[in-house]
């Protein structure tokens, strides 16, 4: 019994070994959080320059202080920002529905190790082959210049909707 169990702990290991492998990485280390779409919806949005509907979710620490509003987030805080194109429906052209999958950015809270980016690392995963974004670790730059008009909100764009 017991070389059964161990065999089956061994296997479990190398396929999580694999699994973990085989997730995306952005160039500045950053791996794609394949659960994402499990987390706890923070909001939606749109990007109009973009025709983007999206969804931020957030992991449980990101959450929790968001709905507490702690600011800024504590390390081991992460959102997703889930991007579709903007289609209007077949058959009720005056909604606007997800269409294809565009891409999931992602933003890690680590003061210390993102220290020049605000206490945040960036990753972008583009497309349904989820292709890291940028050809180096340089793209931050891209992203946390967008971020910095928000630099009074721990460079968050995004706030817990409210609901009754």
């Amino acid at each position: 019994m017991y070389r059964i169990v161990l065999a089956c702990v061994a296997l479990l290991s190398v396929a999580g070994s694999v699994v973990a492998a085989e997730r995306p990485v952005a160039p500045n280390g950053i791996s794609f959080y394949p659960d994402y779409m499990s987390w706890k919806v923070v909001a939606p949005s749109y990007r109009e320059d973009k025709g983007q509907l999206r969804i931020i979710t957030g992991n449980d620490i990101a959450v929790a202080a968001l709905h507490a509003g702690t600011k800024p987030l504590p390390d081991g805080s992460v959102l997703a920002k889930v991007a579709w194109k903007a289609e209007k429906h077949p058959s009720f052209p005056v909604a606007t529905v997800p269409g294809a999958f565009a891409q999931v950015e992602f933003m890690v809270k680590d003061a210390k190790k993102y220290q020049a980016t605000g206490g945040w690392g960036f990753a972008r995963f583009v497309g349904n082959d989820l292709k890291p974004y940028g050809k180096d670790a340089s793209f931050v730059g891209e992203c946390f210049g967008c971020h910095t008009p928000v630099a009074n909100n721990d460079y968050l764009f995004t706030h817990i909707v409210k609901t009754p």
